[in-house]
């Protein structure tokens, strides 16, 4: 007891809301205490109040959980900024966090006249507009993104996608030139195409012996990127086409230097060799294939026979264990959203990942009370319980509270901005969810061929008709002869 009153153990304590341990010192609402994370989740919710009916910071919540504002929720605080008034989480005494991050950018961007650059006057409208200003705080105040902003402020470097690639380092510099290109500043340019130009300007110089970095770069400049650039043409490289890029042209370098190991130059260059390089482990030998057979092309390597690795689809996932993810993605609802439709979406309508994420909101269309989602022609019905989710989620897509894509047209938008997550960080997520991706979207595709026939399937989910067809008929399907098109015509 100290003055009369029990002292309080931080054991005792926990979150009013989300029921953990909280530290002495978190703060204290009438509802109770608050950990960091609902106190600041709670400091970032406006709407309308159920006490007074205004639209404002509704912090506080009622016993039916209800959002109240700091009126009616009493005893919460102030929480009015003292420069713009807007109600809103403060990040120093009386100020909060837009107006903060404004007087930032006013600086970083400032030309050397006392103003921002009028050309980077979008990208100072399109950060300050950010509802949760926090990560912009800490990523403008770290020292290498204020070099790279002041670089363009002042003109030191043009106002480019050359001028960029001047700066480093290239993570930040990508993500400044994603805001540049989102705010229309520069024009749309693939941004793993950039990526990789950029890693192999700075890879090539590693190359100590000067007659392999002649043949690598002769071989990045005319097949990869060649290869790249007509990918881009069509529609945005993803992260694994640039990183299998960048992976081929290191194996490529490792069998150089093992080749002159062996007192071999390229020109010299054996079956003995070749069948030695592919015969050792480990499994990554393989991605010298395309260097072997551009080497052979350009005559700098001897007529030789390259082994061929064929590369089968994983064995896929019974129909009863298909039916029970699918079961499980509808009930279980300690999984996240946005894990539960991507799962849904492969093995309900067979979808690669990499077709996943460049899906858009515009994608989801109603006729009436029945969702469709377009992944070919014509767009495929969505059933009620996926319906439902897929609703949910479009409200509540993450992602969209930052400078970065607040008005993303993207199903799954990135922290990037204008992309789209990577295929990686899905992957990861449906490791983690115990998802088999590749094993699932082979039952679904081979399932689905089965209910109706492959060539209306195909068109409808995007596939081929030729593959289709052949997976219909390993599986006995007997749609073998029907007529893709409107048979109610």
């Amino acid at each position: 007891m100290v003055g009369g009153r029990k002292r309080i153990k931080e054991e005792d304590l926990f979150c009013a809301r989300c029921q953990r341990k909280v530290r002495l010192g978190a703060a204290r609402w009438p509802e109770g205490y608050l950990c960091a994370t609902c106190a600041t989740r709670a400091l970032e919710t406006y709407g309308r109040c159920v006490g007074c009916g205004v639209d404002r910071l509704t912090p506080g919540l009622d016993p039916d959980g209800q959002p109240l504002c700091t009126d009616c929720a009493g005893g919460l605080g102030n929480f009015t900024c003292t420069i713009c008034g807007q109600e809103g989480r403060r990040y120093r005494l009386g100020v909060c966090g837009r107006c903060v991050l404004a007087e930032r950018l006013q600086d970083l961007l400032d030309d050397g006249t006392g103003r921002v650059r009028p050309d980077l006057v979008p990208l100072l409208n399109l950060l300050r507009s950010a509802r949760r200003p926090w990560g912009l705080i800490t990523w403008t105040g770290r020292p290498h993104v204020q070099q790279i902003l002041r670089a363009l402020a002042r003109g030191r470097v043009p106002l480019t996608h050359d001028g960029l690639s001047q700066l480093s380092p290239w993570r930040s510099v990508a993500y400044t030139r994603d805001l540049l290109m989102e705010c229309g500043i520069l024009p749309p340019a693939d941004r793993h195409l950039l990526l990789f130009q950029r890693w192999l300007t700075d890879w090539l110089p590693e190359v100590d012996n000067l007659d392999h970095r002649k043949i690598l770069e002769r071989y990045a400049t005319w097949h990869l990127l060649r290869q790249l650039r007509a990918a881009a043409a069509k529609g945005p490289l993803g992260q694994n086409r640039q990183r299998g890029a960048r992976d081929r042209l290191q194996q490529a370098r490792a069998f150089l230097a093992w080749l002159e190991n062996r007192g071999r130059t390229l020109t010299e260059c054996t079956q003995a060799d070749v069948d030695a390089w592919f015969a050792s482990p480990p499994i990554s030998r393989r991605l010298v294939q395309p260097f072997l057979r551009w080497c052979s092309e350009a005559r700098t390597l001897p007529r030789l026979q390259i082994p061929v690795h064929s590369t089968e689809n994983p064995a896929p996932l019974t129909q009863h264990r298909r039916i029970t993810l699918i079961r499980r993605m509808f009930t279980e609802e300690t999984l996240p959203l946005l894990d539960r439709v991507v799962a849904l979406l492969i093995l309900l309508y067979a979808q690669p990942v990499t077709r996943i994420v460049r899906l858009t909101i515009d994608d989801v269309s109603h006729d009436g009370d029945q969702l469709f989602l377009r992944l070919g022609e014509p767009p495929s019905p969505v059933p009620a319980p996926f319906a439902a989710l897929l609703q949910t989620y479009i409200q509540t897509r993450p992602n969209t509270a930052t400078a970065t894509n607040p008005n993303s047209r993207w199903l799954f938008p990135g922290r990037r901005a204008g992309q789209p997550m990577t295929t990686e960080a899905l992957h990861g997520r449906l490791r983690k969810a115990d998802i088999p991706r590749l094993n699932a979207r082979t039952a679904s595709i081979r399932q689905l061929v089965l209910q109706a026939p492959a060539s209306v399937v195909a068109e409808m989910l995007g596939y081929h008709v030729e593959h289709a067809e052949n997976l219909a008929a390993e599986g006995g399907g007997t749609w073998k002869t029907y007529a893709p098109g409107d048979h109610t015509q």
